[in-house]
């Protein structure tokens, strides 16, 4: 079985309270969900039309356990808090094997 990434490209941040409050929800859904943050933070460099804004990678252990952590109803809270708060890119890819 393959590892399960969500790869997130923050856009805009619209609303930093929004965010935080997505934060304090959507890391306990994450590790409750087996989630591992291996990138957290605003890039560095920025190439091909990329963005200096927030990316995040999360690992888990298979790609149905990412995509179930998406769906769960702890991610669901932590996405309403959120709200229009950020415009960005969410992926669930599969890892290479």
């Amino acid at each position: 079985m393959s590892k399960g990434y969500w790869v997130t490209s923050y856009r805009k941040t619209n609303d930093p309270q929004k965010l935080a409050a997505y934060a304090q929800l959507a890391g306990p859904a994450v590790a409750a969900a087996g989630g591992k943050f291996i990138v957290r933070g605003v890039a560095d460099e920025a190439r091909e039309q990329g963005l200096k804004e927030r990316t995040v990678v999360i690992e888990f252990a298979t790609y149905e356990q990412a995509v179930a952590a998406y769906e769960s109803e702890a991610y669901k809270k932590a996405l309403a808090a959120l709200g229009d708060g950020v415009e960005r890119d969410l992926r669930i890819v599969r890892g290479a094997e």
